[in-house]
């Protein structure tokens, strides 16, 4: 049989295919994205951590808050566009804030004891990769906030986007990595999953290469992280209560709460939750409230109906979680002005109000005999939570004794409780309150870990 040459050349080309298909390894399946951005980021925590100074380090995160500044308003209402909670001047100033008070390289120091036996050095060293899981409360907040004190640290991070905050997170992302390439920084030291899903955070906080997990969000996020078997550190649930004493400044009380509590419409988890007055100032402390932004509701039947509208099988209902008052208002057939910030509701302690953590811009008042009774509810309606407290009075005793009863992380005397994250207090901004895992108010030391240096019989000062 005669064979012709295109038949033998495509035989011969058949059997070397075949050949090379046998002898070759399999083509390796390609790396997810959790892997891809965790080994990105652990090889550049390494340069980092190794080859960038405090000042260059420090250089570095100043050109970022200089290149986030003109962004702020930018971000702000794409957060609240995409999240439809919040107000937007409030989130502009958030930014601002996060921006402005969140505590770089500066806030490290060298703690270091000399004595008979040599000297002794405790400093602080990065946890490496962080992933950091983020809110839809306080979305490009917290990526501002997290950025500056976790790279200040020494470390990188893979951000996980809420689901609810998926465009706005990523574009805070995006803009804080031109910053970092234009410094200099290595490649992958910020980063942000674009496929966002539960599988994916759930890969990204089990992955090797992440060394600590950062969660903010409800409980199953917090809880999932605290079962890791990784580092965590988890800002968990609050519902902060404000005592009012007949000591108080009853003008600039009512003032305060209405700025702490309406503040983006109550999405804070610092924010006032409660009011427990002591009976006998409660009328006047209403009064001022409803001169400077409080409506209040006091028909039973209207009350009822605003309960069942804002909670669902207990709990609050997403369509109004960081809605204005005056649209939750309107729902139950009240039609009110702009300057209403605030919905007051006279409950008891037992009413869903006072026990739901709301987020949103209803504030019940609860009538106590006298202050014991009132620290006594706050304790309960606190719910051991330990997050945040505050209380209006000129009684050094009795802020004393509830700031000691109390317990929590945050406690504000005679301000509003933004104070305790720097506007209108002096003390820097944090955005991830950790009371689950006890760290508190987190700083770039929140972010690291202890290392004592011991030198035996040397550098004896005296």
């Amino acid at each position: 049989m005669e064979v012709k040459d295109q038949d033998l050349a495509k035989l011969v080309k058949t059997i070397a295919e075949k050949l090379i298909a046998e002898t070759s390894e399999p083509a390796p399946a390609p790396k997810d994205e959790v892997t891809v951005l965790t080994e990105k980021a652990k090889k550049a925590q390494e340069i980092w951590h190794s080859q960038f100074n405090i000042a260059q380090k420090s250089a570095v995160i100043a050109k970022l808050r200089a290149d986030l500044r003109p962004h702020v308003e930018e971000l702000a209402e794409m957060a609240w566009k995409e999240t439809k909670m919040g107000r937007l001047e409030d989130k502009i100033a958030k930014k601002i804030v996060a921006i402005e008070k969140t505590p770089g390289p500066e806030w490290f120091t060298t703690k270091a004891t000399s004595g008979d036996n040599g000297l002794v050095l405790e400093e602080l060293s990065p946890f490496g990769v962080i992933a950091s899981i983020c809110p839809s409360t306080n979305p490009v907040a917290s990526i501002i906030n997290n950025t500056i004190c976790m790279i200040s640290g020494g470390n990188a991070i893979v951000f996980a986007p809420h689901p609810g905050a998926v465009k706005c997170t990523q574009k805070a992302v995006e803009i804080v990595m031109k910053s970092l390439k234009e410094s200099g920084a290595p490649d992958g030291l910020v980063s942000a999953l674009q496929n966002v899903s539960l599988d994916a955070m759930n890969a990204l906080m089990t992955h090797p290469n992440v060394n600590m997990i950062s969660a903010t969000g409800g409980p199953g996020v917090v809880k999932a992280a605290l079962q890791s078997g990784k580092p965590a550190i988890g800002a968990g649930p609050g519902n902060p209560p404000v005592v009012v004493d007949e000591t108080a400044d009853l003008a600039k009380a009512a003032v305060d709460i209405i700025k702490g509590s309406s503040f983006d419409n109550n999405l804070q988890c610092i924010a006032e939750k409660e009011i427990i007055a002591v009976n006998c100032i409660a009328d006047e402390l209403k009064e001022h409230m409803l001169k400077n932004g409080a409506f209040e509701v006091k028909d039973p039947a209207k009350i009822e109906e605003l309960l069942k509208l804002t909670l669902v099988k207990g709990k609050p209902n997403r369509d109004f979680v960081g809605r204005n008052a005056q649209v939750i208002l309107e729902k139950i057939g009240y039609k009110v002005g702009a300057n209403i910030r605030i919905i007051l509701v006279e409950t008891d302690e037992m009413h869903p109000f006072a026990q739901e953590e709301m987020l949103m811009p209803i504030l019940p008042l609860i009538r106590a005999a006298d202050f014991n009774e009132a620290l006594a509810m706050a304790k309960r309606l606190e719910h051991g939570f330990r997050h945040s407290a505050c209380i209006h009075s000129k009684n050094v005793d009795n802020m004393s004794r509830m700031a000691r009863e109390m317990q929590t992380t945050m406690f504000v005397k005679n301000s509003a409780s933004l104070a305790s994250i720097g506007v209108g207090g002096d003390c820097p901004t944090a955005f991830t309150i950790a009371t689950a895992t006890g760290q508190g108010p987190t700083t770039p030391a929140s972010f690291c870990r202890v290392r004592r240096c011991v030198l035996h019989g040397s550098f004896r000062i005296i």
